[in-house]
């Protein structure tokens, strides 16, 4: 589950990592009186404004502004409030700007110049250990640096049997070349930031820029913060922070009824159980001359209802010109998904589109006979090979 970057920062702040002060608005009036409040708290005489979407980039789409009045909040925050964004990791349509974080200026001047960081926590894969990426680089342009001076990057990996340990963040702090007190106020944020990640179930913490402000404190000035759905059940205020205007409102449905649903830009819409086949299915429609309009797991408990449910999902996308359901009955008794193919046929009444059905396990021959006798125009299929026939022939 994605966070707000103002949501990331609660969560940071809740163990101890130093963040700016922000208050969020949702008007233009809302940002002035937060930018005042802010002043009173920090003596700040400057303050960011910053959209607040679930995409990175946002200062190259210029959803980032710095206000050096009381006037200016007011005007960049009725810029920024209800456009759509475009940033290098938005559709080309963007974002709709719904609210804006008012902060704190934590570029102030002072004995020693101000740095860029970039810093970030996830999961390495290969290694099973969590691992922090950081680069004394950071800003806007880290995939430039990535790209062209590697050596740059660092990363540090973490034992999850004895966790980050004190000669770990330390060397983090003496590799991004800082020493004094900066030095020291970078050894308690990392250490801060990833006991924030191991509570709050993340699966990427990413800070791009942390700031060496010019007093030598250590500032994470954004946050991208992603959280891992299979934990939310014990994060549940953290659950609560959900906004569903910035998810695929398809996708959402889908959650509703318990389908993992991620929609494509192929023309197959593909059903099937268990995450593997889906995998599976799509790179066989893929080789029968397709492209997959979606991922769809109907789980080894699909019922009647839910196949129905997944069938409406499906044919929402305009795109779609074939259906193949690809059903192995292990857990889930293919009876049940073929009945459910039958009401959806009929429930949801005309249905343009060819449907290919295999079914194989559980009660595959019950199901392939319910099919059979409903009268509806369904293919069907035994073996994969025949399917994938089934998908070129409809296509063409």
């Amino acid at each position: 589950m994605n966070l707000h970057e103002y949501q990331g920062k609660k969560i940071l702040g809740k163990y101890g990592v130093s963040v700016p002060l922000g208050i969020v608005a949702d008007t233009p009036a809302k940002a002035v009186e937060a930018a005042i409040e802010i002043q009173k708290q920090t003596n700040s005489d400057k303050w960011a404004v910053k959209a607040q979407i679930h995409a990175g980039g946002r200062g190259k789409g210029g959803g980032v502004k710095i206000a050096k009045s009381l006037e200016e909040v007011e005007k960049y925050a009725g810029q920024i409030l209800g456009m759509m964004l475009v940033t290098p990791q938005t559709s080309a349509e963007g974002k709709l700007v719904r609210q804006v974080l008012i902060e704190q200026n934590i570029y102030y001047p002072g004995p020693s110049p101000v740095s860029e960081i970039y810093m970030s926590i996830l999961l390495n894969r290969a290694t099973g250990h969590n691992m922090i990426m950081y680069s004394p680089r950071g800003g806007m342009d880290i995939e430039k640096v990535a790209e062209e001076t590697p050596d740059q990057i660092f990363t540090e990996e973490i034992n999850p049997a004895v966790g980050l340990q004190a000669f770990q963040a330390r060397k983090i702090a003496f590799n991004l070349g800082l020493s004094g007190t900066a030095f020291k106020e970078m050894v308690k944020f990392v250490a801060a930031l990833y006991k924030a990640y191991e509570g709050s179930d993340a699966s990427l913490f990413e800070i791009n820029p942390v700031i060496k402000a010019a007093d030598d404190r250590i500032f994470a000035a954004d946050s991208k913060v992603v959280i891992d759905n299979n934990a939310l059940f014990r994060q549940t205020e953290i659950a609560g922070m959900r906004d569903l205007n910035e998810e695929d409102p398809v996708e959402v449905e889908a959650s509703k009824f318990d389908l993992n649903f991620v929609k494509l830009d192929g023309n197959v819409g593909c059903m099937v159980n268990g995450a593997g086949l889906a995998m599976a299915t799509m790179d066989m429609i893929k080789m029968s001359g397709g492209e997959p309009a979606n991922f769809l797991d109907v789980g080894g408990s699909a019922n009647a209802k839910r196949v129905e449910e997944a069938f409406r999902i499906i044919l929402k996308d305009p795109n779609v010109k074939a259906i193949l359901v690809n059903i192995f009955g292990g857990i889930v008794r293919c009876d049940r998904v073929a009945q459910g193919i039958v009401d959806a046929y009929k429930n949801i009444g005309q249905i343009n589109v060819p449907i290919i059905v295999r079914l194989q396990g559980t009660n595959a021959e019950e199901g392939k006979q319910l099919i059979d006798d409903s009268g509806l125009k369904v293919f069907s299929a035994i073996r994969l090979e025949d399917a994938s026939a089934l998908v070129n022939e409809v296509l063409k």
